[in-house]
């Protein structure tokens, strides 16, 4: 398994850096402590999702059945998706109705760190879909355990980019971060391309055959 591709994809999906605006919008009228509670509770739940997803979601999808040539190709479509989503300058893995509820709870006074901060703006099924297709990949346990390391780098990204979210936003501004979301939905979508086409070889045998003509 190429290590480096899944840690790529979830920096892609997961794009904290995209994630800013809503942070700074959400958390507007929290103290300092409540958002850092905020940013402790949303990084430590996105690393969650992230790990339970590459140690169980393959026992998941074989529960009901689902074959990995077809999860992979759902998945690629999903990650495919997300990435259209992106290079329109939008959240891979959530829409307005999620954004809003963001909005209402702020203004309630209730926690937006888990929803939808964590679930589904930084993670939801196409970052769940990326680990259990790379997990189905690993033919080690060290390469298992480096699959679910990257869930600590995803989590201290996501930390180290709302803890500076102010200044994120001061020196990108509105436009940079929307231009780095597009260029993360390319990359995005050039890997989602890649895994739809190697699971619907393993679906339909004949197109790799046909491929190699």
């Amino acid at each position: 398994m190429d290590l480096l591709k899944p840690l790529i994809a979830l920096l892609a999906i997961v794009n904290p850096i995209g994630a800013v605006p809503f942070f700074l919008a959400f958390t507007q009228g929290l103290t300092r402590e409540q958002r850092l509670r905020t940013l402790r509770v949303a990084s430590f739940s996105a690393f969650c999702v992230i790990a339970i997803s590459g140690l169980a979601g393959l026992q998941i999808i074989a529960f009901f059945g689902i074959s990995i040539a077809s999860f992979q190709v759902g998945g690629g479509m999903l990650l495919l998706i997300s990435a259209l989503h992106m290079l329109n300058a939008q959240p891979a893995e959530s829409g307005k109705d999620d954004i809003d509820e963001g909005h209402s709870k702020a203004d309630a006074g209730a926690s937006v760190a888990v929803v939808p901060l964590t679930i589904p703006l930084l993670t939801g099924p196409a970052t769940i879909s990326t680990m259990v297709i790379y997990a189905e990949k690993t033919k080690h346990l060290w390469q298992l355990a480096v699959l679910v390391g990257y869930g600590v780098v995803i989590g201290l990204a996501t930390y180290a980019a709302f803890a500076a979210s102010g200044r994120i936003a001061k020196v990108l501004g509105r436009t940079g971060i929307n231009v780095m979301t597009r260029l993360m939905g390319l990359i995005l979508a050039a890997m989602a391309v890649e895994l739809l086409a190697d699971g619907l070889v393993k679906l339909f045998p004949i197109l790799g055959s046909a491929a190699l003509k």
